[in-house]
């Protein structure tokens, strides 16, 4: 795949035209895939919160309209944000008309700060998330605040977590012209803050956390809402997928499948170790044993998957 010294004038001479192939736009070592007609990708790396954590791991994206641009997760610091934005800058001058988090997670929200304007005379983008995303992002602050500052130290300073202006219920359409952003609200799955959304015009399905592809899924929710919820997109008029984290597809049915089998086994062999009395040390090690090859980070996601399920499921 080509890489793409993008710079204004040359999209002056191919008329902002998005093209049907897929580029990628280099912005200062920030790499953005073109995966057709006016979606663009940054995928973050596969790297765990506690070891390799530098703010970039989790994928974030924007959509260009005729009216403007939408962004989707805008990363995990104020860095991250304004690389982003710069990357925006190198495909278009049309403004940002939205700002989506698909969810609370640091990851996903703390480069939102990086589309403030800057200038008085610059317009507010809108905010959007789920309705409970401001009262988690309170709730949350001081600790995601602490934790920003331990894992990425400089990098950190600035980074502020801009709550929604605008809330998705149940569904939302947002317009960006010549194409129509259609958002949904979930029950609680990979968080009680979950929005996935589709655009009108490629069929492109952004996921959030409620998939993950090659890295190991994550539950801070509930796994058998989670689950549910995977299966109701299976049901999606998607024609390719961009989910929180792993690469873009357009075999996304088998992405979803593949998702659900880890959280399927996972469930029924916690629900085994309870059972068993085996305890969740035990639990730990052997839980969804037969998933590890599959999955990237698996010890260490599969693990805290365990902490976080074994104690909710005792309860059953």
């Amino acid at each position: 795949m080509r890489i793409l010294m993008i710079t204004m004038s040359m999209l002056a001479f191919m008329g902002c035209s998005h093209a049907q192939v897929h580029t990628k736009v280099q912005a200062d070592n920030f790499a953005i895939e073109n995966v057709g007609d006016g979606i663009y990708v940054h995928h973050g790396a596969h790297l765990d919160i506690d070891t390799g954590y530098q703010g970039d791991i989790c994928n974030i994206s924007f959509v260009v309209g005729s009216r403007g641009v939408a962004v989707i997760d805008t990363g995990g610091s104020l860095k991250v944000g304004r690389q982003l934005h710069a990357a925006i800058r190198k495909v278009t001058a049309l403004p940002v008309l939205y700002v989506i988090n698909t969810h609370v997670h640091p990851d996903h929200v703390y480069g939102n700060a990086a589309f403030l304007p800057s200038h008085s005379n610059e317009a507010k983008p809108e905010f959007v998330g789920h309705e409970k995303l401001a009262n988690a992002m309170e709730f949350r602050r001081e600790q995601y605040a602490k934790l920003n500052d331990k894992l990425l130290g400089e990098d950190a300073k600035g980074s502020e977590l801009i709550k929604p202006t605008l809330s998705v219920e149940t569904t939302l359409e947002l317009d960006l012209g010549d194409r129509k952003l259609n958002l949904m609200a979930h029950p609680i799955a990979h968080t009680n803050t979950d929005v996935s959304l589709i655009d009108s015009k490629t069929g492109t399905l952004f996921t959030g956390d409620l998939l993950f592809i090659e890295r190991t899924p994550v539950i801070e929710g509930d796994i058998k809402g989670l689950i549910a919820e995977v299966e109701k997109l299976k049901a999606s008029p998607a024609k390719q997928v961009v989910p929180g984290h792993g690469p873009f597809v357009k075999d996304w049915v088998a992405a979803l499948s593949d998702s659900q089998r880890y959280l399927n086994v996972l469930l029924a062999d916690i629900r085994a170790s309870i059972k068993n009395n085996d305890g969740m040390e035990k639990a730990m090690d052997t839980a969804a044993a037969s998933e590890r090859d599959k999955w990237k980070l698996f010890d260490i996601a599969n693990r805290r998957n365990v902490n976080t399920l074994y104690p909710m499921l005792e309860w059953e």
